[in-house]
């Protein structure tokens, strides 16, 4: 039975030490490039289960011998900074819809392309009109979409026209990357502002339509830039999210097929790093305090988040949100991929994720006032 016991206690510090391991190796993932380290980027994506695992250990050792419990503690210690990025952890509030004149609220959101494209009665156009009554009663003065799909052929819904003169958006720029046939698919940008400059960077194939825009919006009296781009998805087709369900469910010929997921996995964290390489190079050059929205389709524990964000900007949820900030409905319950970012020149007033499943993203949207410049002392 002692030799029992002892082989017991030998397993599972092995196993928690293991499981540390890789924790630490899922913290370096936002310092090493995935073109070189793609592994440890795919370790990364799942950062918040190695933590769930962790913080096990600690309970289980808190029981059987405390001591132990050191394992976890110590690698959680070391990898603090990727548990900052990872959680929210303000006390919830309720979203004030009412705002003083001079706070700007931003929303941002990947649309699905309105789940449903052409005009008719069926259950995907009534998804498309609780989107649109959605996008309304936000009442954003700026709203950054993703995945926006519109159409001047009559068959089709031409959304461009309708957010423009039924929601109230009488300035926006749309990327118009051509998907044949009179439709169209990419970023936008609306405003109830002036636009009063813009343009586009296209990221190197295979990134298609994917780009990052920017408006110079003047709200104010001040002119701000406004980012928003969608960075490389994985592309998982509807027999991928099947294989990931059945994997869920320890299915083994499914676990043998998830080759190709590995594969789409693999390459799109290391697209997504030329891509957050770009989109820093460019944010780099704004003239003007900025904000960035995106769906990065990477979590924050990545190479992509902490490229793009670095030290300079803030993450709106982080600043006023709590728990993980789930963005993104499929798969697991912790993939926040969805972000609004400023600059340190404006203060986050509140924040709000509208969490309906119209699309397979939520809605973020943020309350943001510009600091005035203090007066130089004499």
């Amino acid at each position: 039975m002692a030799r029992y016991r002892r082989f017991t206690k030998i397993f599972f510090v092995l196993l928690n030490s293991f499981v540390a391991v890789i924790f630490l190796l899922s913290c370096l993932a936002p310092y090493l490039n995935p073109k070189k380290w793609w592994p440890v980027s795919l370790i990364g994506l799942g950062f918040a289960f190695i933590i769930v695992t962790l913080i096990a250990f600690i309970f289980f050792w808190l029981i059987f011998r405390p001591k132990w419990m050191l394992i976890s503690l110590v690698s959680l210690g070391i990898g603090y900074q990727s548990i900052l990025v990872f959680f929210g952890f303000h006390i919830p509030d309720k979203f004030d819809y009412n705002k003083p004149k001079d706070v700007l609220r931003v929303a941002h959101w990947n649309v699905a392309r309105f789940v449903e494209w052409k005009r008719n009665n069926n259950k995907g156009s009534q998804t498309r009109m609780k989107m649109m009554d959605q996008i309304k009663e936000q009442n954003a003065d700026v709203l950054c979409i993703q995945e926006f799909f519109t159409s001047t052929d009559p068959v089709y819904y031409d959304n461009l026209s309708h957010i423009v003169k039924e929601l109230g958006y009488p300035f926006y720029y749309f990327s118009y990357d051509n998907d044949g046939h009179l439709q169209w698919t990419g970023q936008i940008i609306f405003s109830k502002y002036p636009i009063i400059d813009s343009g586009i960077i296209r990221y190197p194939k295979p990134a298609s339509p994917e780009a990052l825009i920017h408006a110079d919006i003047v709200f104010n009296g001040d002119t701000i830039r406004f980012y928003t781009t969608h960075l490389q998805s994985v592309q998982f087709e509807k027999k991928d999210f099947e294989t990931i369900e059945s994997i869920k469910n320890s299915d083994e010929k499914a676990v043998k097929n998830s080759r190709g997921i590995f594969s789409k996995l693999k390459r799109g964290v290391i697209n997504r790093s030329g891509q957050a390489n770009i989109v820093r190079e460019e944010i780099n050059k704004s003239p003007h305090p900025y904000i960035l929205t995106g769906d990065f389709n990477d979590v924050p524990n990545s190479y992509t988040y902490f490229t793009i964000k670095d030290d300079d900007l803030q993450d709106a949820f982080l600043m006023r949100g709590i728990g993980v900030g789930k963005t993104f409905s499929y798969i697991a319950p912790t993939l926040r991929i969805d972000y609004i970012f400023t600059t340190k020149n404006f203060s986050i007033k509140q924040f709000n994720r509208i969490i309906k499943n119209s699309s397979d993203h939520y809605m973020l949207v943020t309350d943001l006032q510009l600091k005035k410049p203090q007066a130089a002392s004499h």
